[in-house]
């Protein structure tokens, strides 16, 4: 507790000079985000409700292949190859992701927890197996803050191409 308290004052008065708070926490050998809870709290509307997500917030820090509307909407990943082995698949490029734990996995929905490395923001993200659509639909939100500068979109993408790369 004490080392938290001395970080904190040591960093509040270091930042008055335009030292980084980053620079400070490394210093003493401790993420920043050990400092302040910029996890958030889990959503209680995770899942799917009738075959879907969740809406975005108004933010714009989400993305939903469900969506329609410009600011929040993503196209879906699309496979070539049988659901399971999709499935299997992105599970796969999910955990070698790092900072990435994922919190459930079925047949057809994995969701998992992302975690910036800095600041220790965690975003919601999950992917849902449509068979019938052959298509897995994505969701990917951030629990704080208005913007995160396009993270959520790049992620999906990422996933996209590293899926993509796998055949």
């Amino acid at each position: 507790m004490l080392k938290r308290t001395v970080l904190l004052v040591l960093i509040a008065s270091f930042c008055w000079f335009g030292v980084s708070a980053n620079a400070i926490a490394l210093s003493f050998n401790t993420p920043i985000a050990t400092l302040f809870s910029f996890s958030g709290t889990r959503p209680t509307n995770l899942g799917l409700n009738n075959d879907r997500f969740a809406e975005c917030p108004s933010t714009p820090n989400c993305v939903n292949s469900f969506s329609t509307d410009s600011t929040h909407e993503i196209a879906p990943i699309s496979y070539s190859v049988q659901p399971e082995a999709a499935i299997a698949k992105l599970k796969q490029t999910i955990e070698s992701l790092p900072r990435t734990k994922i919190i459930k996995a079925t047949d057809n929905y994995i969701y998992a927890e992302f975690t910036s490395k800095i600041m220790g923001f965690v975003d919601d993200v999950e992917f849902y197996l449509d068979k019938p659509a052959n298509v897995i639909q994505v969701r990917s939100a951030s629990r704080m803050g208005e913007s995160d500068l396009g993270v959520n979109r790049q992620r999906i993408e990422e996933i996209r191409a590293q899926l993509k790369a796998i055949g």
